[in-house]
């Protein structure tokens, strides 16, 4: 029971902080006496701040306002991608502290070598929020592929050519992570930090091109964990050879290497030296000059935090590189009529509240939420950190990387990428191809959204999202591949009503899995504040 109310008094906190104890006890029906006990002991545990006197507008003296600790406790998510590590340090408030992400050669190296490139990032990293006060206690990484058990085994990542890697026995250094799929990490990041309905499904493209669905504001990954790959849905039985042994999958249609194909354009490749390639730093907005790798980032700094409720804060742009496999042939899609544009798809009023056989891996319980999004007596779980959680009910606030905030250090480069990295990267060359009005990308977007399009037809058809999300690089390209897609949906989604605004394009971008990863062990310190002494 004491478990069940620190997590109830830590969620109250973080959901409507500041907030004095006597509000708490309102919030939550507990008594003041039984408040105060269990504020000492977040306080104690370092999950706590107090601010100084809270103004209640009452007689009398006021109490001491309450908010989540910017220090202490914090999140750490890493990253593999085909050509990229990505490291992300989150305190408590759910703002990025430290962000550091390098090219390198994953598909080309041995996975322990990779593993061992990301535990030396995730060493720097650690190093340097303690300076902050702040300390990693548990890690989250986003893989390209299937994970289906709790042992954190990659079973399939082909993208990578990695097949049955044990990451936890062959990782090098302390807090061996919890290995999630990127495209879910993705998704939850959407849930937390953007949402736009509580049942939506959210594509999208990195190494190949992955989904997530999201139902009654919980992740469905299926009876294994293994839900989720759009990438290798047939959309023609005849089509080219894929890289997972079918033919005619999508990803030989719409991912990026396919894309850049069929508008003639070369396909960058991350450096193959020896050496991790540095690619991009950056942190929080207030910072002063260009950080040469990594740097820390002081709290309480820049824009304020985005809550889950999407009504503000610092949309973060995208930052990685994709490709894929695969050759290209024809499509033989017809094209109906529709609008081009976008805009942001609007909140859904309710859900089904459909469970999944889940994995242990994702020990998600049921919460009770209140019309505001607000926990209101959340389950306290059993499982231990970090224990990834799609539930909406406990905002985590953000200060999401900002490329174009002052001192940032981050500055565009021929990619034109939306995050602006430096180094190749072929989305930002088609972006600014199309742009540019080339006859032959804008052609080559136009197909791809085509068959997207085609594809999601089937997952609206069958599922009965509120919304469909563009999540990853798609989100950089959306502008050319909203319009196919809505008319593919509007043409083959005719035995229900399909709002062509349903389909929304992500504000997070390629920063998804990343930030996902690290916000998932904040997710889960605020669920179970306890686990982290029990």
């Amino acid at each position: 029971m004491r478990h069940h109310n620190l997590a109830l008094v830590m969620g109250t906190v973080a959901g409507h902080g500041p907030v004095s104890r006597a509000a708490v006890a309102g919030h939550t029906g507990l008594t003041r006496a039984a408040v105060s006990s269990l504020v000492d002991e977040l306080l104690a545990a370092g999950l706590l701040t107090e601010l100084g006197p809270a103004a209640n507008g009452r007689v009398g003296r006021p109490g001491s306002a309450l908010m989540v600790s910017d220090r202490g406790p914090a999140g750490l998510g890493l990253e593999v991608g085909v050509e990229h590590l990505g490291v992300c340090v989150t305190d408590l408030r759910g703002q990025v502290r430290a962000w550091t992400v390098v090219d390198s050669p994953n598909a080309a190296l041995p996975p322990a070598e990779v593993l061992a490139r990301l535990s030396a990032l995730a060493d720097d990293a650690t190093a340097d929020v303690a300076g902050l006060g702040l300390r990693p206690v548990a890690a989250v990484m986003a893989v390209p592929g299937l994970v289906a058990d709790a042992s954190g085994t990659v079973g399939s990542a082909p993208n990578l050519g990695w097949h049955d890697v044990p990451v936890a026995d062959l990782w090098p250094g302390a807090l061996p992570p919890r290995v999630e799929n990127e495209a879910n990490l993705g998704a939850l990041a959407e849930l937390w930090a953007h949402p736009v309905a509580s049942d939506f499904i959210h594509v999208s493209a990195e190494s190949g091109i992955g989904a997530a669905l999201v139902v009654g504001g919980r992740l469905f990954t299926g009876a294994r964990g293994l839900a989720g790959e759009l990438g290798h849905m047939p959309v023609h039985p005849d089509g080219p050879p894929c890289s997972c042994g079918a033919r005619g999958c999508l990803e030989q249609y719409a991912a990026k290497a396919a894309v850049l194909r069929t508008a003639g354009l070369p396909s960058p490749s991350a450096p193959t030296t020896p050496g991790v390639e540095p690619r991009m730093t950056a942190l929080s907005p207030d910072l002063g000059a260009a950080p040469s790798r990594q740097q820390a980032a002081p709290s309480g700094s820049g824009d304020p935090p985005v809550t889950p409720s999407g009504s503000g804060g610092t949309p973060a742009d995208s930052l990685y590189d994709s490709g894929a496999p695969g050759r290209q042939a024809a499509l033989p899609y017809g094209v109906a009529a529709g609008e081009a544009g976008h805009r942001e798809a609007a909140p859904s009023s309710g859900s089904r509240g459909l469970r999944a056989g889940l994995p242990a891996a994702l020990p998600y319980g049921p919460k009770g939420v209140s019309a505001e999004g607000r926990a209101t007596v959340p389950d306290a779980h059993e499982a231990g950190l970090p224990a990834v959680s799609s539930d909406p009910g406990i905002p985590v606030a953000g200060l999401l990387v900002d490329p174009d905030a002052p001192g940032a250090g981050i500055q565009e480069r021929s990619g034109g990428w939306g995050g602006r990295m430096p180094g190749p990267d072929g989305i930002g060359l088609l972006a600014a191809r199309a742009r540019e009005g080339d006859a032959r990308v804008v052609a080559a977007l136009e197909e791809a959204g085509r068959a997207l399009g085609t594809a999601l037809a089937g997952a609206v058809n069958l599922l009965d999202p509120a919304a469909v999300v563009l999540g990853g690089a798609y989100a950089e390209l959306g502008e050319w591949l909203v319009p196919p897609i809505r008319r593919e949906l509007a043409a083959r989604v005719t035995v229900r009503e399909w709002d062509p605004e349903a389909l929304t394009v992500s504000e997070l971008g390629r920063r998804g899995p990343l930030l996902g990863a690290a916000l998932a062990t904040v997710r889960s310190v605020l669920e179970d504040p306890a686990a982290l002494w029990a």
